[in-house]
């Protein structure tokens, strides 16, 4: 079974958009959305909720109130301002270090669960659909990320599908090394601004590191075709397959606001260029 997960420098680069266009070119694939802290891959694929799973972030400080002698050790020691002047534990500021319990002399805090979202087993047009909702302000989305691979793992595994097509978070921190490590190639999609080709060159070293092919594709090309020369003559140097270009066109915004994928969307001058570069994903991953 292969995994691919899309990824990008920065948010709104296409990365979605051309996810959501792959998928509806994948024959055999289970589609998950880590891109955990800004979901928007169901606004695309309109999932078909199924299964739903909660999901157990940061541990929670809680106080036994026949315990507490008030010596306040708790609020002296927290650097999260978790702790209020009357000694309870504030939920949204607690991080759940467990500093607390630590330096409690009465044995009086305990940490325990919290939920912190819910991870969702879908239906789509395009086969089943693994995506997540992280609650607000809460933390730990990498641990979400994991668990969203490992749930689509299992439903590609226990439906006989060869393909995992992950749309990834955007940047280089702990939510995209959970949704790479390990994958069959990581799927860079960058735009030609200064930016982008500085993002371009963070997220291929990240990429590197763990070891994990790569290949690019700049979308938005013709905004500045002298950066998307570079880019390519950058690809080229480092030996990493670029896949193609995709012009800037208002069918991008179009088919999303009728809540369609490139492919579907009709007389689209960017579907066969999506095509091209589906088919020569898939070459590099069959070698």
């Amino acid at each position: 079974m292969m995994e691919v997960t899309v990824i990008s420098g920065k948010g709104g680069t296409g990365k979605t958009t051309l996810a959501a266009a792959f998928a509806s070119l994948a024959q055999n694939a289970v589609l998950a959305d880590c891109d955990v802290d800004a979901a928007d891959l169901h606004l695309i694929l309109d999932p078909l909720v199924e299964e739903r799973r909660d999901f157990l972030g940061l541990k929670l400080a809680i106080k036994d109130e026949d315990k507490c002698i008030d010596c306040g050790r708790c609020l002296d020691h927290c650097r999260f301002s978790a702790i209020s002047e009357d000694f309870e534990i504030i939920r949204d500021s607690c991080e759940g270090c467990a500093v607390c319990q630590l330096v409690c002399p009465e044995d009086a805090i305990s940490m325990v669960d919290r939920i912190s979202g819910e991870a969702f087993i879908s239906s789509t047009r395009f086969g089943p659909m693994v995506h997540a909702s992280l609650m607000a302000g809460e933390e730990a989305s990498g641990k979400l990320v994991a668990m969203v691979r490992e749930m689509a793992r299992k439903v590609a595994k226990n439906s006989e599908k060869d393909l995992v097509l992950i749309d990834g978070p955007p940047g280089i921190g702990c939510p995209v090394i959970a949704a790479i490590s390990g994958v069959s190639m990581v799927l860079v999609v960058t735009e030609p601004t200064l930016s982008g080709m500085h993002d371009l060159e963070r997220v291929l070293g990240v990429a590197e590191h763990f070891k994990i092919p790569s290949a690019v594709i700049v979308n938005k090309a013709d905004i500045n075709e002298d950066n998307t020369n570079k880019i390519r003559t950058y690809c080229s140097e480092r030996d990493v397959p670029f896949l193609g270009r995709l012009p800037y066109h208002d069918s991008a915004t179009e088919s999303m606001i009728k809540g369609q994928t490139l492919i579907e969307h009709v007389d689209n001058p960017l579907a066969p260029i999506i095509k091209d570069m589906w088919n020569k994903m898939e070459e590099i991953l069959s070698e």
